[in-house]
């Protein structure tokens, strides 16, 4: 090798290395902006014992961990900063940054958010509704309502499909529509205008304060949700007769907000990865929700409980409400434009699920019930 090549080679080498080693440190050096841990204050709507409150420690937690300390969110309990009730207003002004709870509880605002919750029954479960969400043209009217109807600085995200709720807890038996007729019963959203219809006296109260209120005779039936929550929230001791099935709440899911100014204010990928977060999330929660809820149920029979299945005439008789409360509240547009938007879905998705798929109850009576 000549002198004059080996001082070329040698000239490579030296480039090579000096180009690996800025490589490396551009690698290596982190973005200073990017560097710096963002810092969230996260309430959730519930009492800290009930396990909606930990399926809002499951969000956090899933989103710091894929986070890797860029984006920290610390939960509090429902009352820690503002009570439950407050808390999309608390989100969109910036007293939190963000929060966990349901749209029906911002029904004050506007009857609409039911929609996204406690609406009509229509034949769809939770699942099927987050799809609408998804895919069936329901988030932007989500959207919609929040950001430009009611002009609240807020990203929402429905995630965590809920079971269809029981009609509740009772002091005697519900044996058909009259036993609901001028009992004192708590429920949330347009559910509360739908029993209102089969002349129930609603009273809407927070989850917290829903069994002092059984207590003390301030009420004489309440739902809730499901068996874990209602267990732990201590229904069983203040009533032995748990009535499910109900039409009342058939499509309910939860929903995660943040400041809309804080959200996007995050690095793209970080609001990528929070999206992901909430649909990881969701999923875990209906799976954890199976093994829960079952459980549960077990042990509230344990306790004494009698469960009772609604009767066929209650049910009837809240679709036949439920249609006069759709009607009265068509006459707005907006609210008219989402159950339209809901029943298009619904026809298709559901219709096409009913002729589709065999009734698994037939698999497990075969297997359980021979």
């Amino acid at each position: 090798m000549s002198s004059a090549q080996t001082v070329s080679r040698r000239k490579f080498l030296k480039a090579g290395a000096a180009g690996a080693t800025a490589t490396a440190a551009v690698v290596a050096m982190p973005n200073v902006s990017r560097a710096q841990t963002v810092k969230m204050k996260f309430q959730s709507t519930w009492p800290s014992k009930d396990i909606f409150h930990e399926y809002a420690g499951d969000f956090v937690k899933r989103v710091n961990e894929m986070a890797g300390g860029r984006l920290e969110l610390e939960l509090l309990a429902a009352g820690a900063v503002v009570p439950a009730f407050q808390l999309i207003d608390a989100v969109s002004t910036g007293v939190l940054d963000g929060g966990h709870g349901v749209s029906a509880y911002w029904f004050g605002k506007n009857k609409a958010f039911s929609l996204f919750g406690t609406g009509p029954a229509l034949g769809m479960d939770s699942n099927q509704m987050l799809g609408w969400m998804k895919y069936g043209g329901g988030r932007a009217l989500y959207d919609e309502l929040i950001n430009d109807v009611l002009k609240l600085q807020v990203v929402g995200f429905p995630y965590g499909p809920m079971g269809q709720q029981p009609l509740g807890w009772f002091k005697k038996e519900v044996t058909g529509p009259d036993d609901l007729k001028n009992i004192k019963y708590r429920t949330v959203g347009l559910s509360a205008d739908m029993f209102k219809g089969l002349g129930t006296n609603v009273t809407i109260l927070p989850g917290g304060e829903i069994v002092p209120a059984i207590e003390k005779g301030l009420i004489d039936g309440a739902e809730f949700n499901n068996p874990s929550s209602d267990r732990v929230l201590g229904f069983t001791d203040v009533a032995k007769i748990y009535m499910v099935n109900s039409f009342h709440q058939p499509n309910e899911s939860f929903e995660i907000l943040f400041n809309k100014g804080k959200f996007d204010a995050l690095p793209k990928e970080l609001q990528a990865l929070v999206r992901s977060a909430v649909e990881a999330s969701s999923a875990d929660l209906s799976w954890k929700a199976m093994d829960r809820y079952s459980k549960d149920m077990e042990a509230i029979k344990g306790a004494g409980v009698t469960v009772k299945r609604t009767p066929e005439s209650v049910l009837k008789a809240q679709l036949a409400s439920w249609d006069k409360v759709v009607e009265a509240q068509s006459a707005d547009p907006f609210f008219k434009k989402i159950v339209d938007s809901q029943k298009a879905w619904v026809k298709r998705v559901v219709g096409f699920d009913l002729e589709y798929t065999a009734s698994p109850k037939i698999a497990y009576d075969h297997v359980f019930k021979a």
